[in-house]
């Protein structure tokens, strides 16, 4: 189990996953509701899904990956191609506390930026239904980069890019094995499991006040 790192350095940007930290992804809940629980766990023992929705995250045409993996498995075509049909469907709600962390952080001008395995067209999907995916100061997105979590690469790239010292990043995910990553690399980290517990932590760095959200 990974540890959450203790703040070294002066936080200089926080770094923010998407799903499941400001967005709720849960495919399987959905499956459920539209097919019933057996049959979904039928369906998702014996096709690697998520295997499928990577390579839309690295970069694959959204559309075209999932009407081909739909094609090859046509016992259950109707229900792979909802993938793309009712992404939105899948893609909701926003985790409203988390919201408000990721504006009360802008509003008292710290840097915030996204880093998160995201397909280029289910981005803009999702960019069209909510408004403060355009509010981060900068995007680092895997289907454009054509490199995804945890692959070391990616933060790199961040690295790179952004200009700050990697120790001084704090990196929310909800996934231990890309939070590993980035704290091997010297980034300051949060393992998110609740909004909450994510609020509390970013005012226990002295980044947010209780008054702020």
């Amino acid at each position: 189990m990974t540890k959450e790192t203790s703040p070294r350095h002066t936080i200089g940007a926080v770094v923010f996953d998407i799903g499941n930290v400001l967005i709720r992804w849960q495919p399987e809940d959905l499956y459920d509701q539209w097919i019933g629980r057996e049959r979904r766990l039928q369906m998702f023992e014996s096709l690697d899904l998520h295997a499928m929705n990577d390579r839309v995250d690295r970069g694959g045409v959204f559309q075209q990956v999932i009407y081909d993996f739909a094609e090859a498995n046509p016992t259950y075509r109707t229900e792979i191609r909802w993938w793309h049909d009712r992404w939105l469907e899948m893609a909701q709600p926003a985790i409203d506390l988390s919201v408000q962390t990721l504006r009360a952080l802008k509003g008292r001008g710290h840097p915030v930026y996204a880093l998160s395995n995201f397909g280029r067209e289910p981005f803009v999907l999702a960019e069209e239904k909510f408004e403060f995916l355009a509010e981060f100061d900068r995007r680092y997105l895997s289907g454009h980069m054509g490199v995804a979590k945890p692959d070391a690469q990616i933060y790199e790239m961040v690295e790179a890019d952004c200009g700050h010292d990697p120790r001084t990043l704090l990196f929310v995910d909800d996934r231990a094995e890309n939070i590993a990553v980035a704290a091997n690399r010297g980034w300051q980290t949060h393992h998110f499991t609740t909004s909450r517990n994510w609020a509390d932590h970013l005012i226990a760095c002295g980044l947010l006040d209780k008054d702020d959200l």
